[in-house]
Protein backbone atom coordinates (compact mmCIF):
# COMPACT_ATOMS: atom_id res chain seq x y z
CA UNK A 1 0.00 0.00 0.00
CA UNK A 2 2.95 2.33 0.55
CA UNK A 3 3.89 1.86 -3.11
CA UNK A 4 0.37 2.76 -4.24
CA UNK A 5 0.33 5.84 -2.00
CA UNK A 6 3.69 6.94 -3.43
CA UNK A 7 2.43 6.55 -6.98
CA UNK A 8 -0.68 8.60 -6.28
CA UNK A 9 1.15 11.46 -4.51
CA UNK A 10 0.17 14.75 -6.23
CA UNK A 11 3.66 15.73 -7.27
CA UNK A 12 3.85 15.22 -11.02
CA UNK A 13 5.99 12.30 -12.12
CA UNK A 14 6.86 9.65 -9.55
CA UNK A 15 9.28 6.81 -10.22
CA UNK A 16 10.11 4.10 -7.68
CA UNK A 17 11.23 0.55 -7.12
CA UNK A 18 10.14 -2.28 -4.87
CA UNK A 19 13.23 -4.39 -4.21
CA UNK A 20 13.63 -7.83 -2.62
CA UNK A 21 16.74 -9.99 -2.00
CA UNK A 22 15.78 -12.75 -4.47
CA UNK A 23 13.96 -13.04 -7.77
CA UNK A 24 11.15 -15.15 -6.29
CA UNK A 25 10.45 -12.70 -3.46
CA UNK A 26 10.63 -9.73 -5.83
CA UNK A 27 8.11 -11.46 -8.08
CA UNK A 28 5.82 -12.08 -5.08
CA UNK A 29 6.00 -8.41 -4.05
CA UNK A 30 5.25 -7.24 -7.58
CA UNK A 31 2.25 -9.58 -7.86
CA UNK A 32 0.81 -8.12 -4.66
CA UNK A 33 1.20 -4.56 -5.99
CA UNK A 34 -0.35 -5.63 -9.29
CA UNK A 35 -3.32 -7.13 -7.41
CA UNK A 36 -3.87 -3.95 -5.37
CA UNK A 37 -3.61 -1.75 -8.47
CA UNK A 38 -6.23 -3.88 -10.23
CA UNK A 39 -8.46 -3.68 -7.14
CA UNK A 40 -8.20 0.04 -6.35
CA UNK A 41 -6.66 1.91 -9.29
CA UNK A 42 -7.79 0.07 -12.39
CA UNK A 43 -9.08 3.30 -13.97
CA UNK A 44 -5.61 4.88 -13.70
CA UNK A 45 -3.63 2.11 -15.40
CA UNK A 46 -1.58 3.24 -18.39
CA UNK A 47 0.31 0.00 -18.89
CA UNK A 48 1.35 -3.16 -17.06
CA UNK A 49 4.29 -5.19 -18.36
CA UNK A 50 4.60 -8.33 -16.29
CA UNK A 51 7.76 -9.54 -18.05
CA UNK A 52 9.48 -6.31 -16.94
CA UNK A 53 7.68 -6.20 -13.56
CA UNK A 54 6.60 -2.66 -14.47
CA UNK A 55 3.38 -0.74 -13.81
CA UNK A 56 2.62 2.76 -15.13
CA UNK A 57 -0.30 4.79 -13.75
CA UNK A 58 -1.72 8.27 -14.21
CA UNK A 59 -1.44 9.94 -10.81
CA UNK A 60 -3.52 12.51 -8.92
CA UNK A 61 -1.64 15.44 -10.49
CA UNK A 62 -2.30 14.14 -14.00
CA UNK A 63 1.30 13.06 -14.35
CA UNK A 64 2.81 9.63 -14.83
CA UNK A 65 3.90 7.36 -11.97
CA UNK A 66 5.84 4.17 -12.43
CA UNK A 67 6.87 1.29 -10.16
CA UNK A 68 9.20 -1.55 -11.02
CA UNK A 69 9.90 -4.77 -9.15
CA UNK A 70 13.62 -5.49 -8.75
CA UNK A 71 15.67 -8.30 -7.25
CA UNK A 72 18.97 -7.70 -5.45
CA UNK A 73 20.47 -10.98 -6.66
CA UNK A 74 21.18 -9.18 -9.95
CA UNK A 75 22.99 -6.00 -8.77
CA UNK A 76 23.73 -4.86 -12.34
CA UNK A 77 19.99 -4.26 -12.85
CA UNK A 78 20.07 -1.78 -9.94
CA UNK A 79 22.47 0.65 -11.61
CA UNK A 80 21.96 3.93 -13.38
CA UNK A 81 18.50 5.31 -12.63
CA UNK A 82 17.45 8.11 -10.29
CA UNK A 83 14.50 7.31 -8.03
CA UNK A 84 11.87 9.27 -6.13
CA UNK A 85 11.43 6.39 -3.70
CA UNK A 86 12.41 2.79 -3.01
CA UNK A 87 10.78 0.16 -0.83
CA UNK A 88 12.96 -2.78 0.23
CA UNK A 89 11.41 -6.00 1.51
CA UNK A 90 13.41 -8.30 3.82
CA UNK A 91 16.20 -5.73 3.78
CA UNK A 92 18.30 -7.53 6.41
CA UNK A 93 18.74 -10.44 3.99
CA UNK A 94 20.54 -8.21 1.48
CA UNK A 95 24.25 -7.60 1.45
CA UNK A 96 25.19 -4.15 2.80
CA UNK A 97 26.90 -3.40 -0.50
CA UNK A 98 23.52 -3.52 -2.28
CA UNK A 99 22.13 -0.72 -0.11
CA UNK A 100 25.32 1.30 0.06
CA UNK A 101 26.51 0.90 -3.52
CA UNK A 102 23.31 0.53 -5.51
CA UNK A 103 20.07 1.63 -3.84
CA UNK A 104 20.88 4.61 -1.62
CA UNK A 105 22.76 6.28 -4.47
CA UNK A 106 19.67 6.11 -6.72
CA UNK A 107 17.89 8.49 -4.32
CA UNK A 108 20.40 11.34 -4.28
CA UNK A 109 19.48 13.15 -7.54
CA UNK A 110 15.77 13.35 -6.75
CA UNK A 111 16.12 13.68 -2.97
CA UNK A 112 14.12 10.49 -2.70
CA UNK A 113 13.06 8.44 0.30
CA UNK A 114 13.40 4.78 1.27
CA UNK A 115 11.25 2.43 3.31
CA UNK A 116 13.17 -0.63 4.57
CA UNK A 117 10.99 -3.50 5.84
CA UNK A 118 12.45 -6.63 7.35
CA UNK A 119 12.55 -9.31 9.98
CA UNK A 120 15.84 -8.61 11.83
CA UNK A 121 18.90 -10.69 11.15
CA UNK A 122 21.62 -10.01 13.69
CA UNK A 123 23.04 -6.55 14.23
CA UNK A 124 24.21 -5.68 10.75
CA UNK A 125 23.79 -2.68 8.47
CA UNK A 126 20.01 -2.54 8.91
CA UNK A 127 20.40 -2.41 12.69
CA UNK A 128 22.69 0.60 12.30
CA UNK A 129 20.05 2.44 10.24
CA UNK A 130 17.33 1.40 12.72
CA UNK A 131 19.31 2.85 15.62
CA UNK A 132 19.71 6.18 13.82
CA UNK A 133 15.94 6.51 13.96
CA UNK A 134 15.86 5.47 17.62
CA UNK A 135 18.49 8.08 18.50
CA UNK A 136 16.52 10.93 16.95
CA UNK A 137 18.43 11.42 13.68
CA UNK A 138 16.24 13.85 11.73
CA UNK A 139 16.82 11.96 8.45
CA UNK A 140 15.73 8.60 9.87
CA UNK A 141 12.66 7.16 11.58
CA UNK A 142 12.33 3.57 12.79
CA UNK A 143 9.67 1.38 14.36
CA UNK A 144 9.42 -2.12 15.77
CA UNK A 145 6.21 -4.10 15.24
CA UNK A 146 6.14 -7.49 17.02
CA UNK A 147 3.63 -10.00 15.71
CA UNK A 148 1.47 -9.82 18.84
CA UNK A 149 0.78 -6.14 18.11
CA UNK A 150 -0.96 -7.12 14.86
CA UNK A 151 -4.74 -7.35 15.50
CA UNK A 152 -5.17 -9.55 12.42
CA UNK A 153 -3.05 -12.39 13.87
CA UNK A 154 -4.32 -15.03 16.28
CA UNK A 155 -2.71 -14.37 19.67
CA UNK A 156 -3.18 -18.00 20.74
CA UNK A 157 -1.24 -19.25 17.72
CA UNK A 158 1.58 -16.81 18.44
CA UNK A 159 1.80 -18.08 22.02
CA UNK A 160 1.83 -21.66 20.74
CA UNK A 161 4.81 -20.74 18.55
CA UNK A 162 6.53 -19.18 21.57
CA UNK A 163 6.31 -22.55 23.32
CA UNK A 164 7.42 -24.52 20.27
CA UNK A 165 10.33 -22.50 18.92
CA UNK A 166 13.77 -21.84 20.40
CA UNK A 167 13.69 -18.56 22.32
CA UNK A 168 16.10 -16.73 20.00
CA UNK A 169 14.14 -17.82 16.93
CA UNK A 170 10.87 -16.59 18.45
CA UNK A 171 12.34 -13.28 19.61
CA UNK A 172 13.69 -12.56 16.15
CA UNK A 173 10.93 -13.91 13.93
CA UNK A 174 7.92 -12.88 16.03
CA UNK A 175 9.29 -10.19 18.34
CA UNK A 176 11.27 -8.39 15.65
CA UNK A 177 14.31 -8.09 17.93
CA UNK A 178 17.82 -7.38 16.71
CA UNK A 179 19.88 -10.07 18.47
CA UNK A 180 23.66 -10.38 18.37
CA UNK A 181 24.50 -13.30 16.13
CA UNK A 182 20.79 -13.99 15.60
CA UNK A 183 20.00 -16.14 12.61
CA UNK A 184 23.40 -17.81 12.76
CA UNK A 185 23.19 -21.58 13.18
CA UNK A 186 26.81 -22.13 14.21
CA UNK A 187 28.64 -20.48 17.10
CA UNK A 188 32.39 -20.47 17.90
CA UNK A 189 33.35 -20.95 14.26
CA UNK A 190 36.45 -18.74 14.46
CA UNK A 191 37.26 -19.97 17.95
CA UNK A 192 37.47 -23.49 16.46
CA UNK A 193 39.42 -22.31 13.38
CA UNK A 194 42.93 -22.83 14.78
CA UNK A 195 44.12 -25.79 12.70
CA UNK A 196 46.12 -26.35 9.54
CA UNK A 197 46.26 -28.81 6.65
CA UNK A 198 47.89 -32.12 7.57
CA UNK A 199 49.33 -34.83 5.35
CA UNK A 200 48.12 -38.38 5.96
CA UNK A 201 49.80 -40.24 8.80
CA UNK A 202 50.53 -43.94 8.49
CA UNK A 203 48.09 -45.96 10.58
CA UNK A 204 45.82 -42.97 11.39
CA UNK A 205 42.06 -43.16 11.02
CA UNK A 206 40.20 -40.63 8.89
CA UNK A 207 36.57 -39.84 8.05
CA UNK A 208 35.28 -38.02 4.98
CA UNK A 209 32.18 -36.14 3.88
CA UNK A 210 31.35 -35.43 0.25
CA UNK A 211 28.84 -32.86 -0.99
CA UNK A 212 28.33 -33.03 -4.74
CA UNK A 213 27.74 -30.06 -7.02
CA UNK A 214 24.23 -29.07 -8.06
CA UNK A 215 24.21 -26.79 -11.12
CA UNK A 216 26.29 -23.76 -10.02
CA UNK A 217 27.37 -25.22 -6.67
CA UNK A 218 30.72 -26.80 -5.81
CA UNK A 219 31.72 -30.35 -5.09
CA UNK A 220 33.46 -30.38 -1.70
CA UNK A 221 35.37 -33.23 -0.08
CA UNK A 222 36.20 -32.76 3.62
CA UNK A 223 38.45 -35.18 5.52
CA UNK A 224 38.79 -35.26 9.33
CA UNK A 225 41.03 -37.28 11.61
CA UNK A 226 39.81 -39.26 14.62
CA UNK A 227 40.16 -36.18 16.83
CA UNK A 228 37.66 -34.26 14.66
CA UNK A 229 40.31 -32.04 13.07
CA UNK A 230 39.72 -31.03 9.45
CA UNK A 231 42.97 -32.02 7.73
CA UNK A 232 42.06 -31.83 4.03
CA UNK A 233 39.49 -30.07 1.83
CA UNK A 234 39.10 -30.16 -1.93
CA UNK A 235 36.57 -27.79 -3.54
CA UNK A 236 35.90 -27.52 -7.26
CA UNK A 237 33.14 -27.11 -9.86
CA UNK A 238 32.48 -27.13 -13.60
CA UNK A 239 34.30 -30.45 -14.04
CA UNK A 240 32.85 -33.51 -15.78
CA UNK A 241 31.55 -36.18 -13.41
CA UNK A 242 34.16 -38.71 -14.57
CA UNK A 243 36.98 -36.28 -13.74
CA UNK A 244 35.36 -35.45 -10.40
CA UNK A 245 35.23 -39.14 -9.48
CA UNK A 246 38.90 -39.60 -10.39
CA UNK A 247 39.91 -36.56 -8.34
CA UNK A 248 37.90 -37.71 -5.33
CA UNK A 249 39.27 -41.27 -5.53
CA UNK A 250 42.84 -39.95 -5.60
CA UNK A 251 42.31 -37.88 -2.46
CA UNK A 252 40.58 -40.70 -0.59
CA UNK A 253 43.35 -43.14 -1.51
CA UNK A 254 45.91 -40.75 0.02
CA UNK A 255 44.04 -40.81 3.32
CA UNK A 256 43.78 -44.62 3.47
CA UNK A 257 40.31 -44.95 1.92
CA UNK A 258 38.37 -43.48 4.85
CA UNK A 259 34.66 -44.18 5.30
CA UNK A 260 32.97 -41.46 3.26
CA UNK A 261 29.42 -40.20 3.69
CA UNK A 262 28.05 -38.98 0.36
CA UNK A 263 25.05 -36.74 -0.21
CA UNK A 264 23.45 -39.27 -2.54
CA UNK A 265 20.31 -37.24 -3.29
CA UNK A 266 19.47 -36.54 -6.93
CA UNK A 267 22.60 -36.21 -9.06
CA UNK A 268 24.67 -37.68 -6.24
CA UNK A 269 23.38 -41.23 -6.73
CA UNK A 270 25.41 -42.15 -9.87
CA UNK A 271 28.56 -40.55 -8.44
CA UNK A 272 28.13 -42.52 -5.23
CA UNK A 273 27.79 -45.73 -7.30
CA UNK A 274 30.91 -44.80 -9.30
CA UNK A 275 32.88 -44.30 -6.08
CA UNK A 276 31.76 -47.69 -4.79
CA UNK A 277 32.78 -49.27 -8.10
CA UNK A 278 36.19 -47.59 -7.79
CA UNK A 279 36.72 -49.31 -4.44
CA UNK A 280 36.01 -46.33 -2.15
CA UNK A 281 34.54 -46.95 1.28
CA UNK A 282 31.55 -44.75 0.40
CA UNK A 283 28.18 -44.72 2.16
CA UNK A 284 25.00 -42.90 1.10
CA UNK A 285 23.36 -40.16 3.17
CA UNK A 286 20.09 -39.30 1.39
CA UNK A 287 18.90 -35.82 2.31
CA UNK A 288 15.46 -35.13 3.71
CA UNK A 289 14.31 -32.34 6.00
CA UNK A 290 14.78 -34.65 9.00
CA UNK A 291 18.14 -36.13 7.99
CA UNK A 292 19.62 -32.73 7.11
CA UNK A 293 18.42 -31.27 10.43
CA UNK A 294 20.14 -34.08 12.33
CA UNK A 295 23.36 -33.47 10.41
CA UNK A 296 23.35 -29.70 11.00
CA UNK A 297 22.38 -30.04 14.66
CA UNK A 298 25.29 -32.42 15.23
CA UNK A 299 27.78 -29.99 13.69
CA UNK A 300 26.28 -27.08 15.66
CA UNK A 301 26.69 -29.04 18.88
CA UNK A 302 30.31 -29.89 18.09
CA UNK A 303 31.12 -26.25 17.40
CA UNK A 304 29.23 -25.14 20.51
CA UNK A 305 31.31 -27.53 22.62
CA UNK A 306 34.46 -26.81 20.60
CA UNK A 307 34.86 -30.50 19.81
CA UNK A 308 36.02 -29.80 16.27
CA UNK A 309 39.09 -28.07 14.86
CA UNK A 310 38.77 -26.17 11.59
CA UNK A 311 41.59 -24.78 9.44
CA UNK A 312 42.55 -21.17 10.17
CA UNK A 313 40.48 -18.57 8.28
CA UNK A 314 43.39 -17.54 6.05
CA UNK A 315 43.78 -21.17 4.95
CA UNK A 316 40.09 -21.84 4.34
CA UNK A 317 38.27 -18.49 3.90
CA UNK A 318 35.37 -19.86 1.86
CA UNK A 319 34.66 -22.57 4.45
CA UNK A 320 34.76 -20.22 7.43
CA UNK A 321 32.56 -17.69 5.62
CA UNK A 322 30.03 -20.40 4.77
CA UNK A 323 29.82 -21.69 8.33
CA UNK A 324 29.42 -18.18 9.77
CA UNK A 325 26.81 -17.27 7.17
CA UNK A 326 24.71 -20.43 7.51
CA UNK A 327 21.42 -19.33 9.02
CA UNK A 328 18.03 -20.39 10.26
CA UNK A 329 14.69 -18.97 9.21
CA UNK A 330 11.04 -19.72 9.90
CA UNK A 331 8.93 -20.74 6.90
CA UNK A 332 5.35 -19.62 6.31
CA UNK A 333 4.04 -22.84 7.89
CA UNK A 334 6.16 -22.29 11.00
CA UNK A 335 8.93 -24.80 10.30
CA UNK A 336 12.51 -23.85 11.22
CA UNK A 337 14.67 -24.08 8.10
CA UNK A 338 18.47 -23.89 7.86
CA UNK A 339 20.30 -22.88 4.71
CA UNK A 340 22.94 -20.62 3.23
CA UNK A 341 21.81 -17.02 2.64
CA UNK A 342 20.64 -16.12 -0.85
CA UNK A 343 23.55 -15.96 -3.26
CA UNK A 344 25.90 -17.97 -1.04
CA UNK A 345 26.91 -21.64 -1.07
CA UNK A 346 26.65 -24.32 1.62
CA UNK A 347 28.87 -27.01 0.07
CA UNK A 348 31.71 -26.64 2.58
CA UNK A 349 29.18 -26.66 5.42
CA UNK A 350 27.51 -29.87 4.23
CA UNK A 351 30.82 -31.61 3.50
CA UNK A 352 32.07 -30.72 6.98
CA UNK A 353 28.81 -31.85 8.58
CA UNK A 354 28.98 -35.23 6.80
CA UNK A 355 32.55 -35.85 7.94
CA UNK A 356 31.77 -34.64 11.48
CA UNK A 357 28.78 -36.99 11.72
CA UNK A 358 31.10 -39.98 11.40
CA UNK A 359 34.03 -38.61 13.40
CA UNK A 360 31.86 -37.73 16.41
CA UNK A 361 29.99 -41.04 16.25
CA UNK A 362 33.26 -42.97 16.35
CA UNK A 363 34.57 -40.78 19.19
CA UNK A 364 31.44 -41.51 21.23
CA UNK A 365 31.76 -45.22 20.45
CA UNK A 366 35.37 -45.26 21.67
CA UNK A 367 34.32 -43.45 24.87
CA UNK A 368 31.63 -46.05 25.55
CA UNK A 369 34.04 -48.94 24.92
CA UNK A 370 36.64 -47.40 27.24
CA UNK A 371 34.02 -46.86 29.94
CA UNK A 372 32.82 -50.48 29.70
CA UNK A 373 36.41 -51.73 29.66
Amino acid sequence: MEALAAMMAPAGRSYGWVVAPTYDLADKCFREIELQVARHLRHRIVTIKENERRIVLRNMAGGISEVRGKSADNPVSLLGEGLDWVIVDEAARMKPSIWEGHLSQRLIDRRGWALLISTPKGKGWLYELFMRGQRGDSDHASWNAPSWSNPHLDAALIEAERARLPERVFRQEYGGEFLEGSGAVFRNVRECATGTWTDPVQGARYYAGLDLAKIEDFTVLVIMDRDCRVVFVDRFNRIDWSLQVARIVTALDRYHKPPTLVDSSGAGEPVYEALRTAGCNAWPYPFSQKSKAALINNLALMLERREITLPRPELWPEGIDELEGFEFSVTENGAVRTAAPAGMHDDCTIGTALAAWQARSMRLSRAIVQQIG
